[in-house]
């Protein structure tokens, strides 16, 4: 059986290229094209050498902050200097290749269109946040124009979002809340909302701060943190969060806003209690603008290919509502709320409440995190589509910037927003100039035709977020899809979906990322330690659980173990490996993994693939170097194979080769297993014999390469 074995696994020495007849009399040399021996890592080293590291001057002295030093020189260099402006400001690399004939009709357009929808969602999303509609305006010019100086997303539209207005209008109620008398004075009702527009200006402050600390941390990688399942299902939730705050807008009801955990459950009874008091009115106002939103939004999606640009269905019942509140004088016969007086022109910059910012630094996080995260999944998916890149630390340093900036002019915090990036790109925009054409919308709006929108009522304006909220509702429809692609994704959704509406947005985000980080814990833990057989006639070594034909030798046991090596796995690579060599209890055998052949040969060599294992912590390398002390100790052979350069170094620190010698570290498993086959032969009783056969399987082998 060992013979036979060998004369295959000799032959899968045979590399792909073929050698002429004047080459196979060298069948030993390591760089032969056709046959070699066995290579360890040491060797490999010698024969290739390692990665070529330039010459640099020798630095007695701080040589990391020489490094910096140098690095900060060659940016202060005149070529240096301009590839930083060049990366801090998109435009100056875009603009100069922008393609005037072709981009500049379809950005004023797509521009203009978004900028017509931010004027009636931003003054909607303001009364998300708990501030007066004009807030929403101004939230939708200043932060769309730093990100068009600073945003690599071409295609991204930033303003108001609703689930950041739902957020920070949570922690705005709970800063400010409404008095327990309900009746205020004119002047008390301005000094209230002056407050509020403070504390909304203040985490728009905090939240651009954080994102800038992280982009000076790079800390761009810490999107990944949030999962598309986690991100979908907090939107999805947060949108029915969204529908059940604007209930009392659509009835005509004037009802302190809930916060906190089951904040959703204790609207629904509020507005249940209540709802013998509606304003008839009110009501018909809603039923009557949903039933004009809704189904223009399904027409724009149905239709999308066959409308030269989106109808807005907004600015038509902003117009129409307005012109019937006027008409019928709705605001003073029936008593309907309206917008009243949008202030002409821009606020005085003004600092935040800084005062305020040590209490919502923790509720500046989230509304972070969520901004970076849903804008710079936005970014990646019109990126991938249009073959261009973005960059996740410039996205951090433009939506702080934004953030930061704005919130000088009481803005609330801002992000990149789902309908009206789907808009702009429907209606043909290009680059980052459509949101420059959008701002000259809704400057025109607050300089000149703020008066207009006097009598709109504000159930249009719920009516509004509702409706905007269609794309997130709909997300649900990928749920069966989810379930036979992963089941943990699936879980993952649902999981954060339910602790979204059930607690609120906050919880509900720390939550699913707890969630899914744990998911990843567990699937390192529930790894199998595959045992390798060599297909007959092959190099490859395959599972021995995928086919019954594979070839094993007795006395060799060959595993791959593919997951990190790390603390949180280390007790599951050494239960394994203990039940598989025979190192420990042989009595309760682990649940991964196929169950060893009890009557079989014992083992002499075991080769460790290491392909795997992507890192290794401290924890894991002392379980590898323990490991081999065992088995040592017990007279098997270890074998490392393919093994990466950061783990062998994390090994050797560990102190690996004070119990091992370079020679058991090869660059393959086929090395490997080679060099543990001869070791095999030099062991076995009947060497003498075995050695023969094997010189004969090499001399075949010789005569067939002498054939090629």
């Amino acid at each position: 059986m060992l013979q036979g074995t060998k004369d295959k696994m000799s032959g899968s020495l045979v590399s792909g290229t073929c050698s002429g007849p004047e080459e196979v009399s060298d069948l030993k040399s390591p760089l032969s094209s056709r046959f070699r021996e066995p290579l360890t890592h040491a060797r490999f080293q010698e024969l290739y050498g390692g990665a070529e590291e330039p010459e640099v001057p020798a630095e007695p002295r701080l040589p990391w902050l020489c490094g910096l030093w140098r690095r900060r020189a060659g940016c202060c260099s005149g070529p240096g200097a301009w590839r930083v402006l060049q990366a801090r400001l998109p435009p100056l690399r875009w603009l100069p290749h922008y393609r005037w004939r072709a981009w500049l009709l379809g950005d004023a357009v797509a521009g203009v269109t978004v900028g017509v929808v931010h004027v009636p969602q931003g003054m909607a999303f303001a009364l998300l946040t708990s501030v007066p509609p004009v807030f929403g305006l101004y939230t939708s010019f200043f932060p769309v124009l730093i990100y068009s100086l600073l945003g690599t997303g071409r295609h991204l539209s930033t303003g108001t979002f609703a689930v950041l207005s739902l957020m920070t209008g949570s922690v705005v109620e709970r800063l400010v809340p409404d008095p327990l008398a309900g009746n205020l004075s004119e002047i008390e009702r301005e000094q209230l909302e002056a407050r509020r527009v403070g504390a909304a200006a203040a985490v728009a402050f905090g939240s651009g701060a954080l994102m800038l600390a992280m982009f000076a941390l790079q800390l761009g990688i810490l999107s990944t943190f949030l999962s598309e399942p986690v991100v979908k299902a907090l939107t999805s939730g947060a949108a029915l969060h969204v529908l059940v705050s604007q209930l009392p807008s659509l009835l005509g009801l004037s009802l302190p806003r809930q916060i906190g955990c089951f904040s959703l459950f204790k609207t629904l009874a509020v507005v249940l209690t209540a709802l013998a008091r509606s304003s008839p009115a009110e009501l018909t106002i809603s039923a009557l603008s949903l039933a004009l939103l809704v189904p223009v939004k399904e027409l724009n999606v149905r239709f999308r290919d066959r409308l030269p640009t989106p109808i807005p269905g907004e600015v038509v019942m902003v117009l129409l509502a307005s012109v019937l509140c006027f008409a019928s004088s709705l605001d003073t016969r029936y008593n309907v709320q309206v917008v009243g007086v949008l202030p002409g022109g821009f606020p005085q910059p003004l600092f935040p409440a800084l005062d305020e910012l040590p209490r919502i630094l923790a509720d500046s996080l989230p509304i972070a995190l969520v901004t970076f995260a849903v804008s710079t999944s936005l970014a990646s998916i019109y990126a991938d589509k249009y073959s261009y890149t973005i960059d996740p630390n410039q996205e951090l340093f433009a939506h702080g910037v934004s953030n930061l900036i704005s919130s000088l002019f009481s803005c609330f915090p801002n992000s990149a927003t789902l309908a009206t990036t789907s808009l702009l790109v429907d209606a043909g925009g290009n680059t980052q100039l459509a949101g420059l054409f959008s701002c000259v919308v809704v400057l025109a709006v607050l300089l000149w035709l703020g008066p207009f929108f006097y009598y709109l009522p504000k159930a249009v304006l719920a009516c509004i977020n509702i409706s905007s909220m269609r794309q997130m509702f709909f997300q649900m429809q990928e749920l069966p899809q989810l379930w036979r692609i992963s089941r943990v994704d699936f879980a993952v959704w649902m999981v954060t979906w339910v602790a979204v509406v059930t607690l609120n947005v906050d919880l509900g985000l720390a939550v699913g990322v707890v969630v899914s980080m744990m998911t990843v814990v567990c699937r390192t833990q529930r790894v199998q330690c595959l045992a390798l057989g060599l297909a007959e006639g092959t190099e490859l070594y395959r599972p021995l659980r995928e086919s019954h034909k594979l070839l094993q030798v007795p006395g060799l046991c060959i595993l791959s173990y593919p997951t990190p090596l790390y603390f949180a796995t280390r007790g599951q690579f050494r239960h394994i490996l203990e039940w598989r060599l025979g190192l420990g209890e042989r009595g309760k055998a682990p649940k991964l993994g196929s169950l060893p052949d009890k009557g079989a040969e014992p083992i002499r060599v075991v080769v460790l693939d290491f392909s795997g294992i992507s890192f290794a912590d401290a924890a894991g390398a002392r379980e590898v170097v323990q490991l081999t002390r065992r088995c040592q100790d017990a007279g098997i052979c270890l074998l490392l194979a393919q093994c990466n350069a950061l783990v062998l170094e994390t090994l050797t620190r560990a102190g690996l080769l004070e119990r091992m010698t370079p020679e058991q570290l090869f660059v393959s498993v086929q090395d490997a297993a080679a060099h543990a086959l001869e070791r095999l032969v030099r062991q076995e009783p009947g060497g003498a014999g075995l050695g023969r056969d094997v010189e004969k399987g090499w001399r075949k082998l010789k005569r067939e390469a002498g054939r090629i």
